[in-house]
């Protein structure tokens, strides 16, 4: 049984989730914008007046110092490893997962592209927010991926605390409790209600 402390924290952590989606729909309002059927659709006035103040990519490009022109090729090397890890770890969700009974991450709810088309972003700055969304993106996924995996393989906390935690580690058991780890492990490692209930 976890912790009657956890579950409480853990309640409350899921009330801050739901103002924060409230906050997140005022601001569609604020900044004219809503969304329907996952696409955002902005006021034409504002589009109007954001595509007004779009510069150029060349004028764009010329505020930043030339050290930070030569570093382009590096960020965009990052891709190679970004789009490998993306496919690599699609596939093992899809072959392993079934086999332990966890259920999928969703791709779609880590990797979002969509400031890539904003209107007020000239060329450049779309491919930056293309680049970075994606990475980014893929990142969230990926740990999403391994936290559900360290779920069933491993689900101890660290002796430490973390700075970050990922998403399944308030279910893991106290560093050094044993008796804990032996008597509930098997009914801990499968426990993912919570993701099949919020589906």
């Amino acid at each position: 049984m976890y912790d009657n402390k956890i579950d409480e924290i853990t309640k409350k952590i899921k009330l801050l989730e739901d103002e924060l989606l409230e906050e997140f729909k005022q601001k569609e309002q604020e900044f004219f914008y809503k969304i329907e059927n996952e696409k955002v659709k902005f006021e034409d006035r504002i589009i109007k007046d954001g595509k007004s103040k779009v510069i150029s990519s060349i004028k764009y490009l010329s505020s930043f110092p030339i050290g930070v022109i030569l570093t382009i090729p590096f960020i965009w090397g990052m891709m190679i490893p970004a789009l490998l890890a993306d496919i690599s770890v699609t596939i093992y969700q899809y072959i392993c997962f079934p086999v332990y009974k966890i259920p999928k991450v969703r791709r779609k709810d880590y990797v979002i592209m969509d400031r890539y088309n904003l209107f007020y972003l000239d060329k450049v700055e779309k491919i930056n927010c293309w680049y970075c969304e994606y990475f980014n993106g893929v990142i969230a996924y990926v740990r999403e991926v391994g936290a559900r995996t360290e779920q069933f393989w491993c689900p101890i906390k660290h002796s430490k605390l973390l700075r970050d935690k990922h998403s399944r580690y308030d279910n893991f058991f106290d560093f050094g409790d044993y008796k804990k780890y032996r008597e509930e492990l098997e009914k801990r490692r499968s426990n993912f209600k919570d993701l099949k209930e919020s589906k």
